[in-house]
Parts: structure tokens; C-alpha cells; sequence
């Protein structure tokens, strides 16, 4: 991260990151959004659920968790992607990622969160956050001179969004804000609510400390987005499926990694032979 680049993100709570995937990597990523986002579609309503969340169908094939809907309006939200396809693995350390990460979070970094947001034609994300209230897991701060956040998330993106076609949007300077949102209007009009569009390959980094949501998607084109989250070690799971748990990480996906992967998932909050680190 570059002191141009610290300096916006402790101003606005966000980055916005251009040609942040080489194309190779979206090559790679975009027919596996579009198999597992099929896969999902079929399954969604089916047993079995997940015991906590029952809204949640839990896929022993796929190793994901996923919830909502396919018809105008909805969204599909499936978590714990990355045991879905091997395409998705370079994503675990990958290197400009973490480079920015390990500039922002300053205890051992483990990811926390894993989601491919499907957003359908008529969806839009309600605002959510700022730093007001937000809880320890959310906490933004400036310890000597550095920034140090707690939970922090990646969007990466394998096709051109707008604001037309949902952006992703922000309330800049949010994550700072002592008081609550006043406005119950929709997010469209939301004062102060700015959509970042971005191309494909592009990725915004953001504390979730910051005041954001999802534009309404007027286009009739699906909106597909990866969000992966980073945080502290000792912070569990913040997919909603699985909350303050281990992550679910099935040992076919385990044995692919290597060890400072595995590193990336709290290995020792697992038990059994199959999550040895090595």
C-alpha cells in the first residue's frame, strides 16, 4: 500500500484498486462464478439446511452455503466458495492482496469471510455500517501512526458494473461518523451515498467499519461479485451460515493448499488428522 493509498483509505474507509486482476485470473475465475452461480441456482430451495440457519441450504458436493432467491428482486448469497472449484484457490495468499492486508490488519491475518454475491435484475443492497455503533469485530483505528482495522473486505470483479447495474456504494468518510444514519429512504437517494463503478479485474478494498450497501440493479444483466473478508486470527467465521464458528472447509479443498494457506483458515481451531497444516 502506498502513502497515497493509506492516506485515501483512512480518509474514505475505501480504495478502489483498477486492473487489480490480470486477465488470466479473470479467465479463470468468471467460468467458475458462472458454474457455481448455476449450481446454487438448482439447489437453493433443497435439503439438507444448515441446523443454525435454516434459510441457509448447506451442499455437501459443492461445500457451500447459500441462501435467497433467483426471481427479479433477489439475490443469491453463497458462502464458503472456495471449496466449489480449484479455479478459486489463488485467491487463498494471493500475494497483492495480502500486500495491502498486511498493511492494514496488524495481529496474524486470517480470512474470515468468503462470499459470491449474485445480484438479479430489480436487487439492491440495503445500507448497513458506519462506524457509530459498529461492534469491536468492525473497529477501525490509528494505533502509533498505523492504521489498524479489524474486519476488512476484498470485492473483486470479473465484469464491468455501473451504477445502473448496482454499484457498489459507499458513504465516504463513514467509519469515523460518532452518530447513526438518519435517512429511511431507499439507497438510491441516501444523501451522501456515492456507487463506485469499476471494470472488470478491478477490486475495491473497504473496512466494514464503513456505511455501505448496493445500488439497485436496473439492468437486465446479473450482477456477480467475490468478496473475500480478512480480519484478525482469532476472529471465526463471518460468513452469517456459519457465525463464530470455524470456517467450513471441506479436506478436499485442505489438501490443496499449502501452508501458509492453510495458515489463512485458523488450522488450529480444527481437529483431526486431515487440517494438519503440513
Amino acid at each position: 500500500m502506498t502513502e497515497t493509498e493509506k492516506y485515501e483509505f483512512d480518509r474514505q474507509g475505501f480504495i478502489v484498486l483498477p486492473d487489480f486482476l490480470r486477465q488470466q485470473e479473470v479467465d479463470c475465475l468468471k467460468p467458475a462464478i458462472q458454474k457455481l452461480e448455476k449450481h446454487a441456482r438448482k439447489n437453493y430451495q433443497l435439503e439438507p439446511r444448515n441446523t443454525r440457519k435454516p434459510n441457509y441450504h448447506f451442499n455437501p458436493e459443492g461445500g457451500y452455503h447459500v441462501t435467497g432467491g433467483h426471481q427479479h428482486g433477489q439475490t443469491l448469497i453463497i458462502e464458503d466458495f472456495f471449496n466449489f472449484d480449484p479455479a478459486f484457490d489463488f485467491l487463498v495468499n494471493h500475494q497483492k492482496t495480502m500486500d495491502y492486508i498486511d498493511g492494514i490488519v496488524r495481529e496474524k491475518i486470517a480470512i474470515n469471510n468468503s462470499e459470491l454475491r449474485v445480484r438479479y435484475t430489480g436487487n439492491f443492497s440495503g445500507g448497513h455500517g458506519g462506524g457509530y455503533a459498529r461492534g469491536y469485530k468492525h473497529r477501525y483505528s490509528i494505533k502509533t501512526g498505523d492504521i489498524d482495522c479489524m474486519m476488512v473486505r476484498f470485492i473483486y470483479f470479473t465484469h464491468d458494473v455501473s451504477n445502473e447495474g448496482g454499484a457498489f456504494c459507499v458513504v465516504p468518510g463513514s467509519h469515523k461518523s460518532a452518530f447513526p444514519c438518519p435517512y429511511a429512504c431507499s439507497i438510491d437517494e441516501e444523501p451522501g451515498m456515492l456507487g463506485l463503478e469499476v471494470k472488470t479485474g478491478d477490486a475495491i478494498l473497504f473496512t466494514e467499519a464503513l456505511r455501505h450497501g448496493g445500488f439497485t440493479n436496473h439492468k437486465n444483466e446479473t450482477r456477480m461479485t467475490l468478496h473475500v473478508g480478512y480480519g484478525p486470527y482469532w476472529m471465526m467465521s463471518q460468513n452469517i451460515a456459519t457465525m463464530d464458528e470455524p470456517l467450513f472447509i471441506k479436506p478436499e479443498t485442505w489438501k490443496r493448499y499449502n501452508t501458509e494457506q492453510k495458515e489463512l483458515f485458523q488450522p488450529w481451531l480444527r481437529q483431526g488428522p486431515e487440517y494438519q497444516l503440513t
